[in-house]
């Protein structure tokens, strides 16, 4: 049967097929950009219409009786598979919350539908890769992505940019490098904290050292903590890294934008000055004192206090429990309460509790900045206190070198200068559940590269503090108020 033959019965269910996937993939070239895409138009019209080639070949049988059952079944699998992962690249992605650092905005066992084309899908650093797993194979523990070919960063055209107030899916910034038997802290966390042990165990370490400014500080302790962990007796020694894609997610409301200029005081939020308005679902811990009786189940349910938000927080008369302000007016007209107040965590006097770890920087979680965040095209002034805050943006996220020498000069790719211009906005990011959230606050900035998506609707939501069909929010299902 030759070629014209065939186009001649081609049934109209075929034609419609074949005209439906070349719009579609004329739509996706446009789209992605990339115009040898439209290559794949003479093997979609070979494929419904001519037949040249014999694409089927694997489940025809010799004597053109029905393919086995299970050729049926692995052809079902691998064209779901097909569709998921395009989907999964460009579309939409699953998330569970599996902390309660977004509570009560956000629940911990919420499973939600994460869109990728609101701020526009990127393209994989990792193309190959099994679809439905972020960075590990499940059963296997294995990697579930190649490492050949390699894509540098670029990002589709989205629906719309990202905004103060939105909640954000993103790749963990300080997740480029993992301890595999302790993912939180962080790896650059633990460097600080192995450094910080070798001192206190050999103070000697510090002898003939000068450390004139935090820069030289936080290199000497971190440095001590990676000969530390690169010990193999070191149960935290086995270590690996991650493309950006492939960094594990987290979710946290976007609180400022590139070029905003971002203060908390005493817990209040201000962003140019202006200071911003609560979301309700925002909570604070407040320290609660009762006149002796002792806080049960009952009270915590009743209150919407889940275990996770219980942890550490006390065993009584004295708790520490994390409440949204509406909660907590309810509970201090309770008879049972003697006094309460919230947490107001002072400037710290050396600055290392939070980002970025510096002296020069007296912050707490609760009074932190004035801090400005880094917008594409804009020079600052570099300088041996604010090299602390640019530091991972200038080497880990724009993949440049960065030095200081014991004179206070600074070299970028080994070229002297006292400048640096941006390559990518960055975003500020927190959790409402403000004292039980890791967030920008202890990792700095979130670059534009790692944005993944924004939830677009709870499918389904499971109580972790409860079993069986009682774990089940019902009320949760298909809720989009965030």
């Amino acid at each position: 049967m030759d070629i014209k033959e065939n186009i001649q019965k081609a049934s109209y269910w075929s034609w419609g097929k074949c005209i439906l996937a070349a719009i579609t993939l004329v739509l996706m070239t446009i789209w992605i950009g990339n115009w040898w895409l439209l290559l794949g138009l003479p093997i979609i019209f070979d494929m419904y219409i001519s037949h040249i080639v014999p694409w089927n070949f694997w489940k025809k049988t010799k004597n053109g009786d029905k393919p086995a059952a299970w050729i049926e079944w692995a052809d079902a699998i691998v064209f779901a598979l097909i569709a998921v992962y395009f989907l999964n690249i460009f579309f939409f992605q699953n998330y569970q919350i599996p902390t309660s650092s977004l509570e009560k905005s956000m629940l911990v066992g919420d499973h939600l539908l994460v869109s990728k084309a609101s701020y526009g899908p990127r393209i994989p650093n990792r193309p190959i890769f099994f679809p439905l797993t972020q960075n590990t194979l499940p059963v296997l523990n294995c990697k579930s992505y190649l490492d050949w070919p390699k894509w540098g960063y670029k990002r589709l055209k989205g629906l719309k940019e990202v905004e103060k107030g939105d909640i954000v899916v993103f790749n963990f910034p300080a997740g480029d490098t993992v301890c595999v038997a302790m993912s939180n802290p962080d790896y650059y966390t633990l460097l600080l904290s192995q450094g910080s042990q070798q001192i206190s165990r050999n103070p000697q370490l510090l002898n003939g050292v000068k450390l004139s400014n935090s820069w030289e500080r936080n290199h000497f302790i971190m440095d001590l903590g990676r000969k530390a962990m690169a010990n193999p007796e070191n149960p935290l020694s086995d270590i690996i890294s991650r493309p950006v894609d492939k960094r594990d997610c987290y979710v946290k409301r976007c609180v400022a934008t590139p070029g905003d200029t971002l203060e908390l005081r005493h817990n209040e939020l201000y962003i140019n000055g202006v200071k911003q308005e609560t979301p309700k679902g925002v909570q604070h811990i407040y320290e609660i004192k009762t006149t002796g009786v002792l806080l049960n189940d009952k009270f915590f349910e009743t209150y919407g206090i889940s275990k996770a938000d219980r942890a550490d927080g006390g065993i009584g008369p004295t708790y520490h429990l994390p409440l949204t302000a509406e909660k907590a007016k309810q509970i201090e007209q309770l008879p049972i309460i003697a006094e309460m107040h919230q947490l107001d965590e002072p400037p710290s006097n050396d600055g290392f509790s939070v980002y970025p770890f510096s002296s020069d920087y007296a912050w707490s979680r609760d009074n932190y900045g004035p801090l400005w965040i880094p917008k594409k095209g804009t020079t600052v002034t570099l300088d041996s206190a604010n090299i602390m805050l640019y530091e991972r943006i200038i080497t880990a996220y724009e993949g440049h070198t960065l030095e200081m020498n014991n004179e206070g000069k600074i070299f970028v790719d080994g070229i002297e200068t006292y400048e640096y211009t941006f390559a990518m906005d960055y975003y500020w990011m927190m959790g409402d559940n403000r004292h039980k959230s890791a967030d920008s606050r202890y990792w700095g900035f979130v670059p534009e590269d790692h944005i993944v998506g924004t939830p677009l609707v709870v499918w389904l939501s499971l109580d972790p503090d409860k079993s069986f069909l009682s774990s089940i929010r019902w009320k949760r299902f298909f809720c989009t108020d965030f």
